[in-house]
């Protein structure tokens, strides 16, 4: 038994210490977001960005507590930009307020944003907006998709064929679709059950047409779920199972694709239990977004992967560090947590009096915590730094190259107000920023140091 015990517990650390970021180089991409529990990846690209809707799971969760959906952007798919919650529950006055936020897509039409989202067993119900960053509003005050069994009314995806004929498809353990009207708010015609329901299929299904083909990806397999696909030349099949894209993996208990073309690149969206598993063995739903870059064959298949990789994709382009940039930007980060505040309610917390603007930030910073910004192109040579900060008991921000202890470029020192409800803004000179770098800002200090809001660099 001791023997046993001893093995298992040595199972468990290498396990553990696999997910564990390098202390030296790059950290690892997995998971993409480390500050919040995120899952049921959902990227749109519009006017060269990448915008990544996703369903959140609350840091208290145990089984699956979903209240709202976050959104995230890049342009250079290692940096992601938090903005915050995108759209929630409340959205939706006819919906159950105590969890349901379930998987989301957005996808655009005729310069207007559609966001279908399902209320786990309230049906299918879509949001609207001019901008993919909201607001979004519900156009109907009801459900667009309430079918044979509202529980089975999951994970819609929809999809614009080029003849611009729109389809919504969903469904767990069933494959449903049904043609969607122009206004991408009404259908036509029955909703139909896919009776060549693919190999392996169990929910999450996304749909995307290359070179004539149509591809259907979807969570396969279940217990645990990897991402599995089939191809048909109609839109509605039959579909014809080729393979898995990413393998079932005790790593991920559940799954949901999301597939993109991006500056001349296929990517595969996915989520695992990763960030949790750092803390605990037990499972929680608790689940955290992955992603890498996906191959196709020759024959238009696509190249199967064992799991999401460590080191992540490869950067397209540079971070402009002479442009401000948002605390919550990040390519890895360790400890810290994000915070949205709005003007009335960090004015009532601290009795300021002052108009203050709303607020995502960067809170629940500690000594030793960091956060890793990749490729920042410096040029010739940065002169200074200027960071926005709250600070109750101060510290030091460092800003350091190449690892977490790297060479120091600058350090920026926050004196303690001994009230954080102030942000102000404080600079430092920098020496040897220059060329491309991987930028690490490492927190030192005691307690809780301060909130951060954004930095920015001068020549």
């Amino acid at each position: 038994m001791q023997v046993h015990s001893t093995l298992a517990a040595i199972t468990i650390a290498l396990v553990m210490a696999a997910t564990l970021p390098a202390q030296t180089g790059i950290p690892p991409q997995r998971p993409m977001i480390q500050t919040k529990y995120t899952a049921d990846p959902a990227p749109l690209v519009y006017n060269d960005t990448v915008f990544l809707y996703v369903s959140h799971d609350e840091d208290d969760a145990i089984g699956f507590k979903m209240l709202d959906w976050l959104l995230y952007t890049s342009t250079d798919m290692v940096n992601w930009q938090e903005r915050g919650a995108v759209a929630s529950l409340k959205d939706f006055k006819w919906a159950r307020q105590d969890n349901g936020a379930w998987a989301v897509q957005c996808i655009e039409r005729n310069g207007k944003f559609y966001l279908y989202c399902p209320m786990h067993g309230g049906g299918i119900g879509v949001l609207v907006a001019d901008s993919p960053y909201g607001p979004f509003k519900d156009p109907l005050g009801k459900a667009l998709i309430t079918g044979e069994n509202v529980w089975h009314d999951i994970d819609p995806t929809p999809f614009i064929d080029d003849d611009g004929q729109a389809y919504l498809y969903w469904g767990n353990p069933h494959l449903f679709y049904v043609k969607l009207n122009e206004d991408m708010i009404s259908y036509s015609g029955e909703i139909v059950k896919e009776p060549t329901k693919p190999t392996n299929y169990q929910e999450g299904p996304w749909v995307w047409k290359r070179n004539g083909m149509y591809y259907l990806a979807y969570a396969s397999t279940c217990c645990p779920e990897g991402i599995g696909y089939a191809m048909s030349a109609s839109p509605v099949g039959p579909w014809e199972y080729k393979g898995m894209i990413v393998d079932a993996s005790e790593k991920s208990r559940g799954n949901h694709p999301g597939i993109i073309e991006y500056k001349g690149k296929s990517y595969c969206f996915g989520h695992s239990s990763d960030l949790i598993k750092r803390e605990t063995t037990k499972f929680y739903e608790r689940r955290s977004v992955d992603m890498d870059e996906m191959e196709y064959n020759a024959d238009g298949t696509i190249r199967n992967r064992h799991y999401w990789s460590v080191e992540g994709p490869a950067q397209l382009g540079s971070l402009n560090p002479y442009r401000r940039v948002e605390a919550e930007t990040m390519a890895w980060s360790e400890g810290v947590k994000t915070r949205f505040e709005s003007e009335y309610e960090r004015n009532f917390m601290w009795d300021r009096g002052k108009k203050l603007a709303d607020r995502l930030f960067v809170t629940s910073i500690h000594h030793g915590d960091y956060i890793m910004v990749q490729g920042v192109d410096f040029g010739k040579g940065a002169k200074s730094v200027e960071v926005s900060v709250a600070s109750k008991f101060g510290g030091t921000i460092e800003f350091r190259t190449g690892q977490v202890n790297g060479p120091l470029i600058a350090a920026v020192t926050v004196k303690s107000d001994g009230d954080a409800g102030v942000w102000k803004t404080v600079s430092a000179p920098v020496k040897n920023a220059k060329g491309k770098q991987d930028v690490y800002l490492v927190f030192k200090g005691e307690k809780e140091l301060f909130e951060f809001d954004w930095w920015q660099f001068a020549k």
